[in-house]
């Protein structure tokens, strides 16, 4: 799953982009509010994480600029304000939770999980699941009605994608950046070649 950590403290935001790598995570950051409303809004990402005071754009900014044109992407707000009226500020803005400076770094797992949880329809089991696929996280690996899959990692990733998308229409380009990332020379026609090879295997198991 991929991630944004949109924090202008340097310290704070490499602490945190290291426990979320070594959770398996691949992290994105950026500590500028205006860098940051740029990444977001690639689609690419799983869940932001968004610092409230930012140079350039706030977290609130970016926040209501992602719902104003109906992003339901899960964020987890920062900040060191600790007042009611500013975590319902937050809440208010369209964010899903709100975690107040200092933080334990349980606690900021703990709520990353449970956010992507919520969006991915996550099973008892601990799979990913919709209709007949279903996608093992530890695994990494697929199940078409129960039969193994035997995905590489890239098919895995593209599948993951398409799955916590399941709701949204996706272009080619958003599942490029998504798998291959701006600084690529492979072609967007690779996407096609993923994409055939995911329809191939489930077909293996399904004719």
């Amino acid at each position: 799953m991929k991630l944004l950590v949109v924090e202008d403290e340097d310290l704070l935001r490499d602490a945190i982009v290291a426990v979320l790598a070594a959770e398996g995570f691949n992290v994105d950051d950026t500590g500028n509010g205006d860098e940051g409303i740029f990444l977001a809004e690639q689609a690419v990402y799983d869940l932001l994480i968004l610092d409230i005071m930012l140079p350039g754009l706030s977290g609130l900014e970016i926040l209501k600029q992602l719902r104003g044109r109906e992003d339901a992407v899960p964020v987890l707000l920062l900040t060191a304000k600790d007042r009611v009226e500013d975590r319902v500020t937050g809440l208010d803005a369209g964010a899903d939770d709100y975690l107040v400076k200092p933080f334990a770094v349980p606690e900021l797992l703990a709520r990353v999980r449970a956010l992507l949880r919520r969006k991915g329809g996550e099973t008892a089991q601990g799979l990913l699941s919709y209709r007949c696929i279903a996608l093992d996280p530890k695994l990494k690996d697929g199940y078409f009605q129960c039969e193994e899959l035997g995905l590489t990692a890239k098919e895995y990733e593209l599948l993951e994608f398409l799955l916590l998308n399941r709701e949204r229409i996706l272009t080619k380009e958003q599942i490029f950046d998504r798998l291959w990332g701006l600084e690529t020379e492979t072609g967007l026609g690779i996407v096609d070649v993923y994409i055939h090879f995911l329809r191939k295997k489930i077909e293996r198991v399904w004719l």
